[in-house]
């Protein structure tokens, strides 16, 4: 899914966010909460990179949005601290038919915070809700496209969004279509776009749904409260007493914070201001942790790179992209610039992220494309300019407002300026949701992206860019990318799948040069000691705070 932390998302996506503590409602300073007959005050504050989008599970595109959904509400499946799919509004297992084309689950007792009961209807309503053109949704069409029966049609205006593959056949069983089997089923159900939504509450909102924390219904851990749209910067999750696994949850608190600065961030979380910091970036505030044991550090699936939106007359020339592509040096990004783990990335599809059924990973095939190579990319640069008739071009590039994003940003700037004659940038920063909007408007020349796992399969990074895709937003068109991709879909034999995937990636990035992929990211998050059950996920949501408990 899109990121949001530029560098760190700059995000997989992408990113990427999370936790914070402090106490808020008290006059207490923060790390120094009050304890009462040997109990430890269940409250934290956690810092967050950027603010929330949507909190609407239709709406949201984002891993912010759907990191706070992934907390305060819950679908049929959810993933646990192994990141493992584990039934959550189902009851058990879901039981497939034996074709694998028909999937019956059964929903335990739940209630929503206002009282109601969760249904399948629920889940029918929220679906259809997703599916629908009218709706916009930008996350429904894609998600569902592929999987869910009649979803291409109903994206296509040929069908009823009533005749998507979910049907309630009693309050407590649903009844889901596939187009195909699809072998990651229960880990596609835990993704954000499949939550339920109450169709009354929904309804009786209408445009204030979602506006704020007074306009949401939760069936998960939490409730958000404090919320006020998606400029707030500051926000709590309190634990919903109504939640079916409620005396699983430990924390009555999570007070969070937005903040944007890395350095300030360390500082908060030193001077005991902060339990936990969004994921830290930069060189320096990065050497500044390495050795504190309360830094938590892993390899995400999450991919960084440049879009590059081919209705600029010089960006449809492939000689350009290609010579963008080949001008910025990445190890010296990751080794230089972000020092923190991070991995130099030639390629579309993350390393370490899924294998075939002989264990090879994905990358196992095409190491990658398109690597640095000044010279090159400079033959490459005049040839592209001759070609569009200039000796010289300006882009737009979109970056974001963070202090990391600033960073990278002026070194791609550098990166072009300088090895590519006659090219010049100019920065745009803005706030992660303006960079949705432009990049959804195609409003750009140069846009810095990211892209974390939706679900753990290669599809969900392969489709985004087929021709006029829901996340496509830079005029890519590739009638071979496309048939890659609609073959891809239709196979079984997971060998042929994965190859067929991969040819595809050739296609988009050797072939086409249509992305600057930049670097896989390494998250560096810092948990206070006293704070226990940290979970992070690899796909789809960022954390799940669950199962985070104070000791002493």
């Amino acid at each position: 899914m899109k990121k949001s932390s530029y560098l760190k998302v700059l995000a997989p996506t992408v990113a990427l966010s999370m936790i914070l503590a402090a106490c808020s409602g008290s006059d207490d300073k923060a790390g120094d909460k009050k304890e009462t007959k040997g109990t430890v005050k269940q409250e934290i504050t956690a810092l967050e990179s950027a603010e929330i989008p949507s909190m609407d599970s239709v709406m949201a595109q984002d891993v912010v949005s759907f990191t706070m959904l992934n907390n305060t509400n819950e679908g049929l499946y959810r993933l646990d601290k192994d990141q493992k799919a584990v039934p959550a509004m189902a009851e058990g297992p879901a039981q497939a038919s034996d074709d694998g084309l028909t999937y019956t689950v059964k929903l335990r007792d739940a209630k929503w915070s206002n009282g109601d009961p969760v249904t399948a209807q629920d889940f029918v309503f929220a679906w259809q809700r997703a599916a629908d053109p009218a709706t916009a949704s930008p996350y429904g069409p894609y998600m569902m496209s592929g999987k869910i029966l009649n979803a291409d049609k109903i994206a296509a205006k040929k069908a009823k969004p009533e005749e998507l593959g979910i049907k309630a056949i009693d309050d407590k069983t649903l009844e889901i279509k596939l187009v195909k089997p699809i072998q990651y089923f229960e880990s596609l159900m835990t993704f954000g776009t499949f939550l339920p939504q109450n169709k009354k509450f929904v309804e009786s909102e209408g445009k204030d749904y979602a506006s704020g924390s007074d306009n949401l219904l939760s069936n998960g851990p939490f409730k958000i409260t404090g919320w006020d749209g998606a400029e707030d910067v500051d926000w709590t999750l309190e634990k919903n007493k109504d939640y079916w696994d409620a005396d699983s949850v430990a924390m009555e608190k999570i007070n969070f914070n937005v903040q944007k600065e890395p350095q300030s961030s360390l500082n908060m979380f030193q001077a005991g201001e902060a339990d936990i910091t969004p994921k830290l970036s930069q060189a320096g505030v990065i050497a500044q942790v390495e050795s504190d044991p309360q830094l938590v550090r892993w390899l995400e699936p999450s991919i960084f790179w440049l879009k590059l939106n081919e209705k600029n007359k010089a960006l449809a020339n492939v000689n350009i992209r290609r010579a963008i592509t080949m001008a910025i040096d990445k190890d010296a990004l990751v080794n230089d610039v972000l020092k923190d783990g991070s991995r130099a990335a030639n390629y579309f599809v993350p390393a370490e992220f899924v294998k075939d059924e002989k264990g090879q990973d994905f990358r196992a095939k095409y190491e990658g494309f398109n690597k640095y190579n000044v010279e090159e990319a400079k033959k490459l640069w005049a040839q592209g300019l001759k070609e569009i008739g200039q000796k010289e071009v300006t882009f737009t590039y979109i970056g974001q407002d963070t202090d990391t994003a600033k960073l990278s940003d002026a070194y791609f700037k550098d990166q072009l300026e300088k090895n590519l004659p006659g090219i010049k940038i100019n920065l745009k920063n803005v706030p992660f949701a303006q960079k949705l909007k432009l990049e959804t408007a195609l409003d750009y020349d140069i846009l810095f992206s990211g892209w974390g796992p939706d679900y753990q399969d290669p599809m969900t990074f392969s489709d985004l860019y087929i021709t006029d895709g829901q996340n496509n937003n830079m005029a890519y068109s590739s009638k071979k990318y496309d048939n890659y991709i609609a073959e891809a879909n239709k196979e079984t034999d997971n060998a042929k799948y994965y190859s067929l995937l991969q040819d595809a990636e050739k296609t988009l990035l050797d072939e086409d040069a249509a992305l600057v992929p930049l670097y896989q990211r390494t998250s560096n998050v810092l948990v206070s000691d006293k704070v226990k059950g940290f979970v992070y996920h690899t796909f789809g949501p960022e954390y799940t705070y669950k199962w985070l408990k104070v000791e002493k």
